[in-house]
């Protein structure tokens, strides 16, 4: 299905995987990135990990550098810590997101914070 507007800039498409039984904040998911697609700001109650399976992309907690991923890298963001994920802009980029907890939504990324430029 197609990623809603309100958690990403440009074309997302998510494969749900699993979700957790008996009340398990769990939820596993395939989601697929065009270039330079990303997600809005966002925390997760619990954590969440990506591992990147194709293409490449770019992390950030808020705060910190953004960080270039690759296939096979695998990235923990604890709970409650605002981060946004995404492709980078000249590559598709596909992760399993193990996402714990509820999510919280935020501002979506200026082009000039994706591309660095406003310091993160």
């Amino acid at each position: 299905m197609k990623g809603p507007a309100d958690w990403f800039t440009g074309d997302v498409y998510i494969d749900p995987v699993a979700q957790g039984h008996g009340g398990s904040p769990l939820n596993v998911a395939h989601v697929h990135f065009t270039p330079g697609a990303r997600t809005a700001w966002h925390s997760h109650s619990i954590g969440q990990t990506i591992h990147v399976t194709e293409g490449a992309g770019r992390v950030q907690s808020r705060g910190g550098p953004i960080v270039t991923i690759h296939a096979g890298d695998t990235v923990f963001t604890p709970g409650r810590e605002w981060h946004w994920h995404g492709a980078a802009p000249d590559h598709f980029m596909t992760h399993l997101a193990v996402s714990e907890g509820d999510a919280e939504w935020g501002d979506h990324m200026t082009n000039n914070e994706y591309q660095g430029d406003a310091g993160g």
